[in-house]
């Protein structure tokens, strides 16, 4: 089995790139060696990448003790960001979901200190609600069980392309993703102390997902996100934050050409370490 590729350092920061999971067929003889068993695949998956999303807790939330299982599995200095339940988000009034929060936060803590950020993914149809959403970041506490807490809030709807929503994140140390897809708003606005982006452009026709030169360029961009920079190339709602704090920086590769995701993932990594 590989060895874990190491994770970037950057003179001021961290830069982790992962994908979305790591159970999906297709996978199989492509990015998982042949033969390898199913219960086997976080195993080696984490020793290829440094960190994944797991976006099955949006489905279901597991047991403190599945938690604690994959905490055991993966090494040393992986992190998992785990996506918040679609029961949560989903409900009309977020700033009702209190007693909800606090349940799948106090399971998510089993992870200890493999558990990275906290994903709370607003549903496409939800128009920006200053009050509401004032509201639901002041449940978002910041620990769980004695373990530290992150959050990062991807937004959907056009209506988030709003300075009060940059202040209101902002105000609570909550990161704002950005969202690379075709379908959504993006907003590339620093909004807390760690850098969070969601890719969904990868490709089948290039065995990495993106061409040489994408890579390349998302390697410079988490570089500068890194270092307490803001890459200007992309959209901003906001005047971009030439010079913040440090900052770690979270890079998935999701959807889109799903198959090439892990690959994606791994070349982005190596793309970071010779920029």
């Amino acid at each position: 089995m590989h060895t874990t590729m190491a994770t970037k350092r950057t003179p001021q920061g961290t830069i982790r790139t992962g994908m979305g999971g790591w159970t999906f067929a297709p996978w199989r003889g492509v990015f998982y060696p042949e033969g390898l068993v199913q219960k086997r695949e976080l195993e080696y998956a984490s020793r290829q990448v440094t960190t994944i999303e797991i976006n099955g807790t949006y489905y279901r939330a597991p047991a403190p003790a599945i938690y604690r299982q994959w905490a055991a599995t993966v090494p040393d200095g992986f992190v998992f960001s785990v996506k918040a339940p679609r029961h949560i988000m989903q409900t009309k009034l977020l700033a009702t979901t209190g007693e909800r929060v606090g349940q799948f936060l106090e399971g998510a803590a089993a992870l200890g200190d493999r558990l990275g950020p906290v994903l709370w993914q607003c549903l496409p149809t939800r128009p920006f609600d200053p009050d509401d959403m004032a509201a639901f970041l002041d449940l978002l506490p910041g620990e769980a069980g004695g373990v530290p807490l992150r959050h990062a809030v991807e937004v959907r709807h056009k209506s988030f392309l709003d300075p009060r929503w940059l202040d209101l994140a902002r105000a609570r140390g909550v990161a704002t993703v950005y969202t690379d897809s075709p379908d959504y708003p993006n907003l590339a606005d620093l909004t807390g102390p760690f850098a969070y982006a969601r890719l969904m452009r990868s490709q089948a026709n290039h065995t990495a997902g993106y061409p040489a030169k994408g890579l390349e360029d998302w390697a410079a961009r988490a570089a500068a996100w890194a270092g307490g920079g803001d890459p200007v190339d992309l959209p901003h709602v906001g005047k971009p934050v030439m010079k913040g704090p440090p900052k770690e920086v979270f890079v998935y590769f999701i959807s889109a050409a799903k198959e090439r995701n892990p690959a994606a993932a791994m070349a982005l990594a190596r793309a970071v370490d010779t920029a």
